[in-house]
């Protein structure tokens, strides 16, 4: 039984996948568009050469990063679906701390930009987790509502106190803050390209993750609370109090992605600087298994959809709409087929439903 209900399971994997192509490809039909030539441009095209390499790992730097503190949160039992606004607070705290601070040397300052970024993004985090906790507000509606309050936020201050001066000037008016110290700006890692060393800085914050989460009693107790929280209140466990740390963390992460795009890629604060990591490290996290081994190599195949997608709009003809349909199948068929491996009570129900169609031995057809 079991092992039919194994071959079942891959069959089904394997019908959904092919159900996304077809939705893909019959997309792809009707604009005019190549399908092989398409896909061929998403996943091989960005590791064609060095340049495209670099940028994939350029865009997997903050989806890690996010994806970590997501993987905290969901562990702990609570959804942090605010990432986004946390990256914006994130942005804004390691800016000002930068263009505050310009006389200090690199070595003191970069640290205090990126643990401002951090302290940012876990101050907006902290907000949900203390009103889940305390008074029980939903922390999906308030981590989105969280998110429209760091939007208004961040337009505010670049439109205003944070608009480079040169901006006014010229009467341009391109809302962005003035260009960080060169004291506050990452190194990078190949010459010529933008791969800077926060890639470093990430894949150490995994290791940091993976210790914290499996190999300390902090950890152990955040995600008992997660696993169960009326059998870790049972064991003397003060949940309330993890869910808070939790979204602190998973804030802190959000806020230092935050501030490594400003002094990695960047260099000031722009709008729409997130570029909608905060919601897609939610799927990295998920694809991933919520564990840093996982999410790092689930960051750099995103960050492949990513630069592949872009490509595909110069290469293959595909508009820039067409190119965010293709993405959302690919990801929610991705999604889609890991969350039912993982479901064992799904995959029985459906084989038993499968099952109901056959006929019983001895029945007369």
């Amino acid at each position: 039984m079991n092992k039919q209900r194994i071959i079942f399971g891959g069959a089904v994997i394997l019908a959904v996948s092919l159900v996304a192509a077809l939705v893909v490809a019959l997309v792809l039909f009707s604009i005019g568009a190549s399908p092989l030539e398409t896909y061929k441009t998403i996943l091989m095209g960005p590791l064609s050469d060095v340049f495209g390499v670099t940028e994939v790992l350029v865009r997997a730097v903050p989806l890690l990063l996010v994806g970590l503190g997501i993987a905290i949160s969901f562990r702990s039992g609570i959804l942090n679906i605010g990432a986004e606004g946390q990256i914006q607070m994130g942005v804004l705290a390691s800016t000002a701390v930068a263009l505050a601070l310009p006389g200090l040397p690199k070595g003191i300052l970069l640290p205090l930009v990126l643990l401002a970024g951090a302290l940012g993004g876990a101050l907006w985090g902290g907000i949900a987790g203390w009103l889940r906790a305390r008074l029980q507000v939903n922390e999906i509606l308030s981590t989105v509502m969280l998110n429209y309050i760091a939007v208004q936020v961040h337009t505010f201050f670049l439109r205003g106190p944070m608009l480079d001066p040169n901006e006014l000037e010229t009467g341009s008016g391109t809302p962005q803050s003035m260009r960080l110290p060169e004291a506050a700006i990452m190194d990078y890692i190949v010459p010529g390209t933008r791969l800077h060393t926060g890639l470093i800085l990430a894949l150490v914050a995994a290791l940091l993750v993976y210790v914290l989460l499996w190999k300390t009693t902090l950890g152990y107790r955040m995600r008992a609370a997660g696993a169960g929280a009326k059998a870790a209140r049972y064991a003397g466990i003060p949940v309330e109090r993890y869910l808070v740390i939790a979204m602190l963390l998973a804030g802190g992460f959000a806020g230092l992605a935050g501030a490594v795009e400003v002094t990695g890629v960047h260099h000031r604060a722009i709008e729409g600087i997130s570029s909608g990591y905060g919601f897609a490290g939610i799927v990295v996290a998920l694809f991933g298994m919520l564990h840093p081994g996982g999410i790092i190599p689930s960051s750099i195949f995103f960050g492949i959809l990513l630069i592949g997608a872009d490509m595909t709009q110069r290469s293959a003809g595909v508009p820039a709409n067409m190119v965010l349909v293709l993405q959302g199948v690919i990801i929610l068929a991705i999604v889609s087929a890991q969350s039912f491996l993982r479901n064992s009570y799904a995959q029985a129900r459906l084989f038993r439903w499968w099952s109901g169609f056959k006929p019983k031995k001895g029945a007369q057809p």
